[in-house]
């Protein structure tokens, strides 16, 4: 997100009431959407760990999983679940491949179709959030600078998302469907930059996997 031009009036003032001036006030802090286009611009790869919590409408226990995260943008993302169940999701630039272990399934969707549906997704585009959302800066709370996004288009997959904020990283992901639930996500051991094997972003069908294809994906 690019902030709009300011014009400053240049006076002269003496360098040294500048200075002085400068030490009295101390700097604000980064509000979340900020810190969002800090970690758009500054982080162009990464990888993590996440932990999963889901919360129905109504249930009384959470479902809790957990995994491994990955992306390169623009696009390109990993995320592999490997508790309880084992499930991977792959964004390969042009699809998004799901790949379900015990049933043996595999579902392709067209990247852009998807953008906004799944948290790497939304994680990984250059500007997927600003395209599907209209943001607006959510405070300070847990130590992280929130940011809170609604989805400019009516059928959205979600009713709300919510992303936390440190040192210009994700730390937390709090998402609301249309049907009440919450799904929130936390991450650590936060990458940025680092060296990534190419293969995590591809994906071939294991043999005798039944493909599903969505329409467009082909």
């Amino acid at each position: 997100m690019i902030a709009p031009a300011i014009r400053i009036a240049f006076l002269r003032v003496p360098v040294a009431a500048l200075a002085l001036a400068a030490c009295a006030i101390p700097p604000a802090a980064a509000g979340g959407i900020d810190e969002l286009a800090a970690f758009v611009e500054g982080a162009k790869n990464g990888r993590a760990i996440f932990r999963q919590t889901v919360l129905a409408r109504g249930a009384r226990a959470e479902q809790t999983s957990s995994g491994t995260f990955a992306y390169a943008r623009p696009g390109k993302f990993r995320w592999s679940y490997e508790k309880p169940y084992e499930q991977l999701v792959v964004g390969d630039g042009a699809k998004v491949w799901v790949y379900d272990r015990d049933l043996n399934q595999v579902i392709v969707r067209p990247l852009d179709a998807a953008l906004g549906a799944t948290p790497a997704a939304l994680l990984a585009g250059d500007n997927a959030l600003e395209r599907n959302f209209t943001l607006v800066d959510a405070g300070e709370a847990e130590g992280l600078a929130w940011v809170e996004a609604t989805p400019r288009a009516a059928d959205s997959t979600f009713s709300r998302v919510r992303l936390g904020f440190k040192d210009r990283l994700p730390r937390a992901m709090e998402l609301t469907d249309a049907f009440g639930q919450t799904t929130r996500l936390v991450f650590e051991r936060f990458e940025r930059n680092v060296s990534l094997p190419a293969d995590w972003f591809r994906f071939v069908p294991p043999p005798g996997a039944d493909v599903v294809t969505a329409p467009g994906s082909r």
